[in-house]
């Protein structure tokens, strides 16, 4: 199956804060035992407003045209998402898609023709449609429909057909259709009686990988021929392993996966279909996270999650043979995605002081840059590099982190500080530009980005290692998280606060609660309060690992003691610092009900409470004004109430 150009990510198993804080990160050379994060050699010669962070443009994927002239992707630049194109060779942006309402991300251009797919929901409800502009210019809903969901899952080798999945039959599963490329006829050619998970299909249209989780550290995985097959399961293991498929050999002989059943990390390896012999590929010292071929197999791209960034490697399939790639001056190689003549590649430059840059190279050739995205207002140089640190947590545990240390902070003047949580539970901090992290650095701020335990990335021990202790140990390693803070020399011990969004948001109000005099404020960021009405409250789309999620979290039926006793909103009464809680109107994960009742619960402790409802937004705020104002907001709370004396917060965006 030919991809499309865009990351094919599966369904999370989490609630993942994707607004705030990238998950897929660029390659770094990070030492794995730093302790403090590199010395400052200047102050920032300007503070910024959020604005300017803000206006710095956003892009996202990459679609060569049929003749490879242009690309087709993604960008903000307009203040929502739409899809633009523009020469391969670079120059003028050219909108495809005008949308003032709905985030619309581009998906594809069509194998023969320069026909366009993209997809978008409704104010971030997650009900995504997949469109087609045709010849004529004209939109066209491809999966009509009120309540479905559908996702593009590729093109036929020869693009005759693509492969689209969707949840009309029955909201709690996704089918498999394929249409056809000229006339849009469609058939369904796989009916997910069993709830798998959808996986890569083979060149030939002949199978498709399946994935069954049974718990968020274990899945299973399958092979099935479409139009009715049985499925094959290909994952014998003992105990608790990850196997997730990731693509088909270009000849369909081979299906290429990732377990973690034989070590700490996922390796790559293959099963030839119908022998169901298995064969070691590669292994690293870390997880390999995907694998995939370019459009006649020429190409093999790898990307290994180290240590909190993304490593790229390319190899020549038939040689095995690694492919030099650019050494470029300021950031990391990632999302690569390779033409269908296989001359051409499109790649991401991505670095803390460097958000997206879109790349495009011709192989033996020199890369050329398409875009600069950051804003011309704001210096490089005031910007701040990350860096990994560990501390031991109470019970001795070694917690990875990403640390942000503003200029400005050092032994004479004490910065305040933020424990920041990322979403999940499963999730990861990464080292990646962020412009909210850097607002908040260039502001004077610490940031701590911790993995604490459960988090992805650091082997399947410590991912498997907040399993039902949710509000428990995870808990009091954002407390030792505190503790690392206040032994650098450069913070201020008393003026430490934390902040997340998702989980995140959980182990904020959590910590808020159940540790109620350990940090000076919290932001919660469209945070869990109710484990009870969440996980009564799932999507239906969610069904293919719902009992995964109560294996983890806690099962609303039977353990409805154990979900009160760490749900903060039965708690709220414990909390006396002030809070800021923001939420998307129509978020379908953290519905605004469950903040409405943290807030209602908090301001009767006559605490002070903040907050921020967006009526246009959904698990994430996607839409610049609303960053503007969120963010604006987020800094004045802090400043008010963490960096100041808890005045009334001053008027006007910072």
């Amino acid at each position: 199956m030919t991809r499309s150009g865009f990351s094919r990510t599966p369904l999370a198993l989490a609630l993942a804060l994707a607004a705030l804080i990238p998950v897929t990160t660029a390659t770094a050379a990070t030492p794995a035992t730093a302790t403090a994060a590199t010395p400052a050699t200047a102050l920032p010669s300007k503070q910024y407003r959020i604005q300017d962070f803000i206006d710095t443009v956003g892009v996202a994927g990459a679609s060569f045209s049929a003749d490879e002239s242009r690309l087709l992707f993604s960008s903000n630049k307009s203040g929502i998402w739409n899809a633009y194109s523009m020469p391969v060779e670079g120059g003028e942006w050219t909108p495809v898609t005008r949308s003032t309402v709905d985030s619309t991300y581009a998906v594809a251009y069509f194998p023969h023709d320069d026909r366009v797919l993209f997809t978008r929901d409704q104010g971030g409800n997650e009900l995504n449609h997949l469109y087609v502009i045709g010849a004529d210019g004209k939109e066209r809903d491809l999966t009509p429909g009120d309540k479905l969901k559908a996702s593009f899952e590729g093109f036929s080798h020869d693009g005759k057909h693509f492969y689209v999945s969707s949840n009309e039959r029955d909201p709690k599963v996704f089918d498999l259709y394929r249409y056809a490329s000229g006339d849009y006829a469609r058939e369904l050619v796989y009916r997910n009686a069993d709830a798998y998970q959808l996986g890569p299909i083979s060149a030939d249209g002949r199978w498709i990988a399946l994935a069954k989780p049974t718990t968020t550290n274990d899945a299973d995985l399958f092979v099935a021929e479409l139009g009715g097959g049985q499925a094959t399961k290909v994952s014998a293991h003992t105990g608790e392993a990850m196997f997730t498929g990731q693509d088909f050999s270009p000849d369909s002989k081979w299906l290429y996966y990732t377990a973690n059943d034989q070590s700490e990390f996922a390796q790559l390896r293959r099963v030839e279909v119908g022998t169901w012999k298995h064969e070691p590929v590669q292994k690293t010292d870390w997880d390999i996270t995907d694998n995939y071929f370019s459009h006649d197999g020429k190409y093999r791209v790898v990307a290994i999650n180290q240590d909190g960034s993304t490593a790229i490697q390319v190899f020549d399939y038939a040689s095995g043979k690694p492919v030099a790639l650019p050494k470029l001056p300021a950031g990391e190689i990632r999302n690569v995605s390779i033409s269908r003549s296989e001359k051409r590649m499109a790649f991401y430059l991505n670095g803390d002081r460097q958000p997206n840059d879109l790349y495009t190279l011709s192989f033996g050739g020199q890369p050329k840059q398409l875009t600069r995205s950051l804003n011309p207002a704001i210096a490089a140089t005031d910007l701040v590099d990350s860096s990994v640190v560990r501390f031991k947590s109470f019970d001795g545990m070694a917690i990875p982190n990403i640390l942000w240390k503003p200029h400005q902070a050092t032994a004479q003047a004490k910065a305040p500080a933020l424990v920041w949580v990322h979403g999940g539970p499963g999730g990861q901090t990464t080292r990646a530009h962020s412009a909210v992290i850097q607002y908040l650095a260039n502001h004077g701020y610490v940031v701590l980005g911790i993995n604490n335990r459960g988090s992805s990335g650091y082997g399947k021990t410590f991912f498997a290692a907040d399993d039902g202790k949710h509000g428990r140990e995870p808990l009091q390693d954002t407390i030792s998280a505190k503790k690392y803070l206040q032994s650098l020399d450069y913070v201020d011990p008393d003026r430490i606060g934390i902040i997340g969004g998702s989980y995140g948001g959980y182990m904020t109000v959590a910590a808020l609660a159940f540790h109620p005099d350990e940090f000076k404020v919290g932001v919660d960021i469209f945070g869990v309060t109710n484990w009870l009405r969440t996980l009564e409250s799932i999507p239906p789309y969610w069904e293919s690992f719902r009992l995964a999620l109560y294996k983890e979290i806690g099962d609303p039926a039977t353990q409805r003691d154990f979900l009160i006793a760490t749900s903060p909103l039965f708690h709220a009464d414990k909390i006396n610092k002030p809070l800021m809680v923001l939420q998307g109107a129509n978020d379908p994960r953290v519905i605004k009900p469950e903040s409405d009742e943290i807030v209602a619960a908090v301001r009767k402790n006559g605490v002070p409470v903040e907050y921020v409802v967006f009526d246009d937004e959904g698990h994430g705020f996607s839409k610049k004004k609303n960053q503007i104002e969120g963010y604006g907001k987020i800094l004045n709370f802090l400043d008010t109430y963490l960096k100041g004396d808890g005045a009334p917060p001053r008027t006007g965006q910072p």
